[in-house]
């Protein structure tokens, strides 16, 4: 937590104020809401002034001056929270940070010091300390608006939209720019884009989990009655920014937009912080570590220095700056510089990154669980057959089918496209208009089926229901034969079972097709009780050959150390055939049934084999997802429908693309501009790159600490006088920090790149114990040459062992940055990146400069004879050797590096 948040005393008054107004905020937003609902449908149409075309029925919608208008009044759709970062908090957040508040705690006790000791004012001193102060902030302000830049041109490739009545007709827009009064149509898939209140409705079902917390879809109504004392989630004719339909259409007209929506006034609430990843939790605990050094340490120099060197303003001094000699302070500007650069990385492999974090996770990803359609098949479905039960050709089949698909009113998949494409092909165009649709019971992933009911011009009535085979025999009773009806006997459902396994083990998707005469004409809807005694008619076969770089693919993402699982709602024939095609082992097969059979122990031994489950719905495909986490995998799950929302927020990564359906890519931290897996096996390299190039930040961060903080104590106890005074501390450790600067930008090398990358405590303590005491030694080896050898230990020669030192730490850290970023022999085996050479060979000029010329005075440092220069080689050569030695034995011991 900020300095300036713990000394706030009036924040604690604001907590209350603040939480007032959210309070009120809510309330009032409720009152609206309740009372738009009530409304009679004819005073909201006059309130909002909705007009509808004659001829067609539609809504006319608004004028281009009306919705600028409220544009003006409401804003953007959008939910802006208090704390949203601008421009402005970025600077503030720049300047005001823990380093930067020390840096000025610094400048002014040794402007005190030097004003009550008689001595001249050391301004050089204070400058020195605000330029740090200044070029710290500036760096941090840069990478910070640099991602934020980036992270926001990344979100804008992916945009959700709504369908809008405007004057032009029907719109497809951005979800930012509706206003109140304006009408959108929604269908299954579709998140609700505003508080909306229901025109009309058909068989419209919406998933309110986010704002209620209830799993199951609730129905939607435009005319429905309220109960006194209902809660406003309660009321059926509205609708909540947030939620999602599952099912059916509707049309409604949007009440309140923005942070004027029953979202927005509970946004702070709802939008509170989530669950760490594991590398956030390892960061976190970096961070303890290193604060429980700095609070180790700071008492301990300070009392050590104060009484041997019995000047205790300048240990003090000393104390505080060791203390930030040891906070790495640019660990946040490295993570969001890196992060940053790896999504930008990853969107030129037409992988989007919506959430930064996620990149990581995405790296560490070590199984992938993905629907078939699309990724591993072409994506382009082909109606190949339309058959009687016996798989004779029937045209009376594909009536049915067209029927069935296109008066439906919900989303109409790829299946629905591709029955109208081959109808309209065939000549049945003019068949739709002897007929209108009467009700519709919509697909869920339980019956697994779709009906809808057609009248006719005669008044006769039909019920048309497609489904999957199995589910549909289950509620027929007949079966059409040759023109012919027949019971369904054993016999009968034999043959039909045939007939679709024969079509299923060829790979194509099977779908049934049944009728049901309608003689009565009562009132009322019509719903799943109807669908009964039906009379099978016959089968549709739709081909969606698998991708021919699915193969390729799969290989990559198996070499790379990431298993590939198929879960499928389809049936096992179709998925074992693709399966096979592209790779992927169909030998083990569990369906859903069986899934929901097993207890979790019992699925977690069955998953551990299996990369296929298949028929399953939402609830299985998530409750495996969990089974395969509780493991101890990282699974990433790519979907695109309503029914993969579930699992893709239950994965650690979740996947879509952008042509999804709008909840799958609002759940999904990962979107693909390209719905394939060559695609995701790039991107997945780039995230491992993105934490491998942490990782090395990270480690030489706590390894140089841990070795400084042994120096310091070694030096403190042997040296009569300071090692160092506090600006070259601090100018040392600014020179540092810039030295990595280019490590965000570093290459990888491709071994590191081969498998998921985990994040490993034990990894950074051994790492920190065995570079850290070895960077200590030379530190030591350093202090001895400059004593025994150079004889810098005089009064008049202090100085020239400051800046003896200083350079040794400089050059020192610029070199472990080298040898430590690869488990190779640096610059002959592993090349560094362009940027990283010029951030560490600019600091290494620098550092060389100001110790070797007259500029050493700035910063109460002698300046070096030209001779030190082959003892300072000496040392960095002996260095670099005893760190390869180190890193050769190291890996034998742990099998690992970075």
């Amino acid at each position: 937590m900020r300095l300036s948040k713990i000394f706030n005393i009036s924040r604690i008054s604001n907590i209350f104020n603040k939480a007032k107004v959210k309070e009120r905020n809510q309330n009032l937003a409720e009152r609206r809401l309740k009372t738009l609902a009530k409304l009679p449908m004819k005073e909201l149409i006059e309130k909002f002034d909705i007009t509808f075309n004659k001829a067609t029925k539609d809504p006319i919608g608004l004028s281009t001056a009306q919705v600028n208008q409220k544009f003006k009044r409401y804003g953007s759709n959008e939910i802006t929270l208090t704390n949203k970062q601008t421009t402005l908090t970025r600077i503030i957040e720049a300047l005001v940070n823990p380093f930067n508040i020390i840096l000025f705690i610094i400048a002014i006790v040794s402007y005190f010091a030097d004003y009550f000791s008689d001595e001249e004012i050391s301004w050089i001193t204070i400058f020195m300390i605000l330029a740090m102060i200044l070029a710290s902030s500036i760096v941090s302000f840069v990478q910070s608006e640099r991602s934020s830049r980036a992270a926001a041109k990344l979100a804008s490739l992916v945009n959700n939209t709504a369908s809008v009545f405007r004057r032009g007709g029907l719109q497809e827009l951005p979800l930012a720019e509706l206003v109140p009064g304006d009408i959108v149509r929604l269908s299954a898939g579709d998140m609700i884009p505003a508080d909306v209140r229901f025109l009309s409705t058909k068989d419209t079902f919406v998933a309110q989990a986010a704002l209620t917390g209830e799993s199951m879809p609730v129905e939607k109504f435009a005319h429905t009655r309220h109960e006194h004392g209902s809660s406003l989630t309660d009321l059926k004719n509205l609708g909540f920014m947030g939620t999602n339909i599952i099912s059916g259409s509707a049309t409604a007209v949007i009440l309140a937009t923005g942070n004027n929506t029953y979202f927005g006034a509970m946004a702070e609430t709802l939008s509170g912080k989530t669950g760490k990843n594991s590398f956030e939790r390892g960061v976190t605990n970096v961070s303890r570590l290193l604060i429980t050094m700095v609070i180790i340490m700071v008492p301990l120099v300070f009392l050590l220095n104060g009484f041997l060197k019995a000047d205790w303003t300048a240990s003090l001094l000393f104390a505080v700056s060791v203390a930030v000699g040891l906070t790495p302070e640019m660990l946040p500007v490295i993570m969001t510089a890196t992060l940053a650069t790896g999504a930008v990385r990853m969107s030129k492999h037409q992988v989007i990154v919506k959430q930064l974090g996620a990149i990581q996770t995405f790296g560490e990803m070590d199984i992938l669980a993905t629907d078939k359609t699309g990724t591993l098949t072409e994506d382009k479905i082909i109606l190949e057959e339309y058959l009687d039960v016996d798989g004779k050709s029937d045209a009376r089949v594909l009536e049915y089918a067209y029927l069935n698909a296109y008066f439906q009113t919900g989303l109409k998949g790829l299946l629905d496209v591709a029955v109208i494409n081959r109808a309209e092909k065939n000549g049945l165009s003019s068949l739709i208009t002897k007929y209108t649709v009467v009700d519709e019971i919509p697909f869920d992933f339980t019956r697994r089926r779709l009906s809808v009911v057609l009248e006719s011009k005669d008044r006769t009535r039909t019920l048309i229901t497609k489904g999957a085979v199995e589910e549909m025999l289950e509620v027929c009773s007949q079966v059409k034969l040759e023109g012919k009806i027949h019971p369904l006997t054993s016999d009968h459902r034999k043959i039909a079972m045939k007939t679709y396994e024969k079509y299923n083990n060829q790979g194509l998707r099977v779908i049934a097709l049944a009728e049901k005469p309608l003689r009565s004409f009562r009132a009322g809807k019509f719903g799943v009780k109807d669908e009964n005694d039906l009379t099978l008619t016959g089968f549709v076969c739709f081909l969606d050959p698998p991708k021919e770089s699915a193969r390729a693919a799969v290989s990559d993402l198996k070499a790379s150390g990431i298993k590939v699982v198929v879960m499928t709602g389809d049936s096992l024939g179709v998925a074992s055939y693709v399966c096979d095609h592209v790779g992927i082992s169909p030998d083990c097969a569990l369906s859903g049934q069986e899934v929901s059979a097993m207890e979790d122990d019992a699925l977690k031994s069955a998953a551990k084999n299996c990369q296929l489950f298949y028929k399953l719905s939402p609830a299985e495909k998530e409750r495996l997802v969990r089974v395969l986490q509780e493991s101890g995998h990282t699974v990433g799950y790519m979907g695109d429908g309503i029914n993969d929302a579930p699992p893709l927020h239950q994965a650690d990564v979740g996947i879509s693309v952008d042509t999804a359906v709008d909840i799958a890519k609002e759940t999904s931290e990962i979107i693909l501009l390209k719905k394939d897996l060559g695609v995701l096996g790039e991107g997945v390299i780039e995230g491992r790159r993105t934490f491998g190039n942490v990782s090395k930040y990270i480690k030489l961060a706590v390894s140089g600490n841990f070795g400084n903080m042994f120096s310091v104590l070694f030096a403190s106890i042997m040296l009569p006088f300071l090692p160092m005074l506090p600006i070259q501390i601090l100018t040392q450790n600014l020179l540092a920090d810039f030295s990595v600067l280019g490590l965000p930008f570093d290459n990888v090398d491709k071994e590191y790149l081969k498998k998921p990358r985990k994040w490993s405590p034990r990894s950074i303590t051994t790492f920190m114990v065995f570079a850290g005491v070895t960077s200590s030694i030379f530190d030591i080896l350093c202090f001895g040459v400059l004593w025994f050898i150079f004889g810098f230990h005089t009064p008049e020669t202090i100085p020239l062992f400051w800046a003896g030192w200083f350079i040794f730490g400089v050059l020192s850290q610029v070199l472990i940055i080298h040898v430590a970023r690869t488990g190779k022999v640096p610059f002959l085996q592993s090349r560094p990146s362009i940027p990283l050479l010029v951030s560490t060979l600019s600091i290494a000029a620098i550092a060389l400069f100001i110790a070797f010329t007259p500029f050493s005075d700035a910063i109460n440092m002698g300046t070096l004879p030209v001779i030190f220069i082959l003892p300072l080689i000496v040392l960095l050569a002996g260095y670099f050797f005893a760190v390869q030695f180190v890193k050769v034995f190291y890996k034998r011991l742990f099998n690992e590096w970075i």
